[in-house]
């Protein structure tokens, strides 16, 4: 069950005093209390559970007992383990929760750790079960937020099609009959996408006109059964010793088949990963788009044939693009809204669809070439480097570049161009009657 939506709802509260109470009826029973990092599930979630067991007059040492070395609390015969549950490179399958058997969990502010954490905890719900007639049960709470609670939980919620083992209920800061008014206060002076999120609880908040891509189609990719598969192709995004990462995806048409990420890697090593999977997918090298500003030139250099792509330089035919790259980048766009882009990996869905929403116009009032926002405000504004949306927009060179014969890209600008026809007929029409 997922409990989301705005700040103050005691999305929290809920979840730890569940946990509390499950642990109390259930003595000998196993719970996991987990959020994305150690640190901040120590400072909150953890406070929060004292906070209701000293309401119900709980004492610590006498009734409960928490050891911060090991990360439990101990109630009764009843454990309580603390979870930190981020994705970390060094361990991508959670092999640290693989021996954990536990009979329930409660996941806070569950939008920031992955679907597989989610997943894989939820695998983990099994211990003495059938001894306390339980179902395996797993509470989510967290704010509104564009990844896998909202495909999951609150859009099907929304349509009437959550999964019959799946519940969501809405939380409003008015739901918590215990906040301060003035904490509502401060909330109602906020501006804004945050305003939308943590006062009214909306989860289509990040409808920014700057934005190319719809919020809706981004996450469509996800589930996007409809695209077809196509010819082969590879696109790298390169990065050298810790500075960003190396992104390798493998297309099938338009649908991303394989992901690999290569935190740290010397040219060298990128080359032979590119290489190695064109050889197993029988890509030829003028299907294969490797990042050529900086040092990615490196890897073009080891790969002849390959396709070096300068995002700054010209672009592709006719078009009012300020360069390559945002040119790509339109039409990367132009492709997702029109349902024509899928992601079959289960991995790195939030890391994408967080970047495709960064791929924003600059200078939105410029009657100028169109431009998209400069990477270094992006890496600002996330925090990394949008290292996925970089290979997805190198994909649309080869669709640019088009096929003698007769590409799907083609076909698909002249329903486009259909489409467009129609609408300016439409126009049209009321532009007549209006007169």
């Amino acid at each position: 069950m997922l409990y989301g939506g705005a700040a103050g709802g005691g999305k929290s509260y809920l979840g730890v005093s569940w946990l509390l109470w499950s642990a109390l009826n259930h003595q000998g029973s196993r719970w996991l209390m987990g959020r994305a990092v150690a640190k901040t599930l120590k400072e909150t979630t953890l406070n929060s559970f004292f906070d209701a067991a000293s309401r119900i007059g709980m004492v610590a040492n006498r009734d409960y007992t928490y050891n911060a070395q090991t990360g439990q609390i101990t109630i009764g015969a009843s454990t309580i383990i603390l979870k930190d549950l981020f994705a970390y490179p060094s361990d991508p399958n959670f092999d640290d929760l693989g021996s954990l058997e536990i009979t329930g969990a409660f996941i806070d502010e569950a939008n920031q750790v992955t679907a597989k954490a989610k997943a894989i905890v939820g695998s983990r719900i099994r211990y003495k079960l059938d001894e306390f007639g339980l179902t395996p049960k797993l509470l989510l709470t967290c704010n509104p937020a564009r990844n896998w609670v909202y495909t999951d939980f609150y859009d099907p919620w929304r349509k009437g099609a959550l999964a019959p083992h799946r519940a969501f209920v809405p939380a409003l800061v008015t739901d918590n009959s215990h906040i301060s008014p003035h904490y509502i206060e401060n909330l109602k002076r906020l501006t804004g996408p945050d305003r939308e999120r943590l006062l009214l609880g909306n989860w289509d908040y990040d409808h920014d006109p700057a934005a190319l891509m719809a919020p809706d189609a981004i996450m469509d990719i996800f589930t996007a059964d409809q695209v077809p598969e196509g010819k082969m192709a590879i696109t790298a995004d390169i990065a050298r010793y810790g500075s960003d990462r190396t992104v390798i995806m493998l297309w099938s048409g338009l649908r991303v088949l394989h992901v690999t990420v290569m935190d740290r890697n010397a040219i060298t090593e990128a080359a032979a990963a590119i290489k190695q999977l064109a050889e197993q997918e029988g890509v030829p090298r003028s299907r294969i788009v490797v990042d050529d500003d900086g040092i990615g030139g490196g890897v073009v250099d080891l790969l002849p044939g390959c396709v070096a792509f300068k995002g700054g330089g010209k672009v592709i035919g006719k078009g009012e693009y300020q360069n390559l790259k945002a040119q790509c980048s339109y039409e990367l766009a132009a492709h997702v809204n029109d349902g024509l882009v899928a992601w079959e990996p289960d991995s790195y869905h939030e890391e994408v669809s967080t970047e495709l929403r960064w791929v924003k116009r600059d200078k939105v009032d410029s009657d100028g070439k169109l431009r998209i926002l400069g990477k270094d405000k992006v890496k600002e504004g996330l925090g990394r480097s949008p290292d996925f949306a970089d290979a997805m927009m190198m994909r649309m060179v080869l669709e640019l570049r088009g096929d003698p014969v007769g590409s799907d890209y083609l076909r698909t600008k002249g329903k486009r161009h259909r489409r467009e026809q129609v609408t300016e007929q439409i126009r049209d029409h009321f532009r007549k009657i209006a007169r």
